[in-house]
């Protein structure tokens, strides 16, 4: 069966509320399987959309990481646009006095850490707290539904965050529409929800077997080798190193203008095997007003469909740190969410006192890695809300 996203279903449909007044968050990476932006579709088809809510990263998804956005209009339908990564990120009562429908459709990149799944949790709320409609268009995760690859740790619940408002592991493997109905029942929304699910996916299958041309999620998940490694690799926000964030290896690439790369890559290669292929890159990287090359290695990985993204992002992170006592240092990561910045390793992660954890011996931290990685009990948890087979 061809794979239909839930904007593909709903357009199939004449629902009852298509005349009602409808409110959707959503951006410009939330597209039809043919490629059209999923509002300017639903417009087309004679709903009666009259005002669009903005994730992070803005309607036109090219925001900056962390980056305020502001309200504006949208050049694709003329409505009015409310951001909802700005002074707020629930809905007012004001913004939905003249709204009947919430509507959300926007893609996911499978990680804890990764906004937008944290916005639809407030659109649900305000939904639930204004006694409106919510209906989720799902779509699948790109990194997959298999279960046995979800990875934690799980969020200890006391340094909630925009980065992990509920705790669940960092790589859940589940789809939006399904942690929407998960969210609702166990925080006790209750709200009037619908999840229109999407057709033709398996777990099983990774954005590679969709036959769909990628369209950038944000500006740094530039295609879905970036995305399968950003589960780990996210963690080096936290660092002096650099992402290569402004380049076309973001998120596929890591380096600092003093990494010994002959020395990780072999460190790498010992301790993770056969999961990558390693490249010496050095690239150009913006620092302040300046330019400064920076030595880094590039990474693919080779077996996507079990690739254990966030241990082998945190082993990585640890040899660079232990090979480099002199020169890595832990560094501060301001967002419009965390204005100072402080703590964004132990938010990423889900822990307290995460850079402790990287003070131990190698062989103690290892064990301690995979103790708090395995998350054995979330198959349990979740799968009374899985929706796909």
């Amino acid at each position: 069966m061809a794979l239909h996203f839930g904007i593909d279903i709903l357009l199939q449909q004449d629902p009852i509320w298509k005349k009602n007044r409808i409110a959707m968050l959503t951006n410009d990476a939330a597209r039809t399987t043919n490629g059209i932006i999923s509002r300017l579709a639903l417009k087309n088809a004679g709903f009666n959309l009259t005002t669009i809510f903005s994730p992070e990263h803005g309607i036109q998804t090219i925001g900056e990481d962390g980056a305020l956005i502001k309200d504006g209009l949208d050049d694709v339908t003329g409505l009015p646009i409310i951001s909802l990564y700005g002074e707020k990120y629930m809905p007012s009562a004001d913004d939905l006095k003249n709204i009947d429908i919430l509507l959300f459709d926007v893609p996911d990149a499978g990680t804890r850490f990764y906004t937008y799944l944290w916005s639809m949790t407030y659109w649900i709320e305000a939904a639930a707290k204004y006694n409106k409609q919510v209906i989720i268009l799902d779509r699948p995760n790109p990194l997959g539904g298999n279960l046995a690859l979800c990875e934690g740790p799980m969020l200890d619940e006391s340094i909630t965050s925009f980065i992990g408002r509920f705790n669940i592991p960092v790589k859940h493997q589940c789809t939006l529409g399904e942690l929407a109905i998960y969210f609702n029942t166990v925080q006790h929304w209750n709200a009037n929800l619908k999840v229109i699910q999407c057709e033709g996916w398996e777990r099983a299958e990774l954005f590679f077997d969709w036959n769909q041309k990628w369209v950038n999620p944000s500006p740094a998940l530039q295609n879905i080798e970036a995305t399968i490694l950003y589960p780990g690799l996210c963690f080096f926000e936290a660092t002096n190193l650099s992402v290569g964030r402004g380049t076309p290896y973001s998120f596929e690439w890591i380096g600092a203008p003093w990494l010994n790369q002959k020395e990780i890559m072999m460190l790498a290669h010992t301790m993770l095997g056969e999961d990558y292929k390693l490249e010496p890159i050095n690239l150009p990287i913006q620092v302040g007003n300046e330019t400064s090359i920076f030595t880094g290695i590039r990474m693919k990985v080779k077996d996507p469909y079990h690739y254990p993204a966030v241990m082998n992002g945190l082993v990585l992170l640890k040899l660079i740190k232990d090979l480099h006592p002199n020169d890595f240092k832990w560094m501060p990561y301001p967002t419009n969410a965390n204005p100072s910045g402080e703590n964004h390793l132990s938010l990423l992660l889900g822990i307290q006192d995460a850079e402790e954890l990287f003070e131990l011996p190698l062989k103690e931290w290892l064990q301690n890695c995979i103790k708090i990685i395995k998350v054995r009990n979330w198959t349990t948890t979740i799968k009374p809300f899985l929706l796909y087979e």
